[in-house]
């Protein structure tokens, strides 16, 4: 079954959100929106809303990531939500359990959403196809395939930076692209609501084969890649994915990749400049460029949790909605 009938209900909305491929246009502005919404209630003095209230979220990490399980748990609490943290390192998965024991033990104590990141690819997508009708999935990041909240947040970032019309943006995306879930989400979402101009940078050894069928302009040269951007979106070098010598150094690659002052001031003067996180300091760039007055670093974290309400909101919406009708 493909991702985009896995994610969506038959009426059009949202049930899973597994990635951002797929997806209609329609729906990922409508993340958007809701997700403009929900950011004046983390700003209000009391940042909760009732929308879940009642129901029961499983972050099921299989994957250490302190920053995407804090935003996902916040998230779900200031929609009222009881969250449950599951240790996988100490669960009975590392006891011989399989993944479907696990689950179907989870399902049986009433759980309506799991938010799944794992190592391997294609594991929210298998979670997705076995739990029951009522439940919901959301992909947390799955091997080098998906990020889609991390990608939606970042569509929220640059919308609420340069506006809603996404056609007169130039954006370059600059790391590395072989083995970053992120970028590959990234691409899918910037294509869906139109970008003018996506762009990757990155040595030829951290660029896929067949890139340009995603809908992306190619450079291996970072100053021509930059020319005139008006968003540049930084990379974490995935170490701990890399197979091989793909690399001469992280010094060269720095030389070579690193954003610096002198390397920004090639793209437009209102640039912003973006990174998922966490930044390798004179690796991917130089700290002048993360703390400079173009970096939204922190806004991007900031934003992460109204878009991760917004999507679990949105997931649960028709069952919730289900639920009161038959109540009344």
């Amino acid at each position: 079954m493909k991702a985009g009938n896995l994610q969506i209900r038959p009426d059009g909305r949202l049930r899973h959100f597994l990635s951002t491929e797929g997806l209609t246009r329609e729906l990922l502005t409508e993340i958007l929106d809701s997700a403009e919404s929900f950011a004046g209630v983390t700003e209000q003095s009391v940042k909760k809303v009732p929308l879940l209230r009642g129901k029961t979220i499983v972050n099921l990490f299989f994957e250490a990531s302190t920053r995407t399980r804090t935003t996902f748990e916040l998230a779900a609490k200031r929609l009222s939500a009881d969250v449950l943290n599951i240790n996988v390192n100490a669960s009975a998965t590392t006891k011989g359990e399989t993944l479907l024991d696990t689950l179907r033990n989870l399902q049986a104590m009433h759980i309506d959403m799991f938010v799944v990141r794992h190592a391997d690819s294609g594991t929210a997508h298998f979670i997705a196809r076995h739990v029951q009708p009522h439940v919901s999935v959301i992909n947390a990041g799955d091997g080098r395939h998906a990020h889609p909240t991390q990608a939606m947040l970042d569509m929220f970032t640059i919308r609420r930076e340069k506006g809603a019309d996404f056609g007169r943006l130039t954006v370059a995306i600059v790391g590395d692209m072989a083995h970053s879930r992120v970028a590959r989400s990234q691409i899918h979402a910037l294509n869906l609501l139109n970008t003018g101009d996506v762009r990757i940078v990155a040595p030829r050894t951290l660029i896929p084969a067949h890139v340009e069928s995603l809908g992306v302009r190619v450079f291996h040269d970072l100053r021509e890649g930059l020319r005139d951007a008006d968003v540049v979106i930084m990379l974490r070098l995935q170490r701990e994915r890399m197979l091989g010598a793909l690399l001469p150094s992280e010094h060269e690659y720095y030389r070579l990749y690193g954003l610096t002052e002198e390397k920004l001031s090639i793209a437009k003067p209102d640039v912003t400049v973006m990174h998922p996180g966490p930044i390798n300091r004179g690796v991917e760039m130089d700290s002048q460029v993360a703390d400079g007055p173009q970096s939204v670093i922190l806004q991007q974290v900031t934003y992460g949790i109204a878009v991760r309400m917004a999507v679990m909101s949105m997931a649960m919406q028709q069952n919730t909605t289900q639920e009161a009708n038959a109540q009344t």
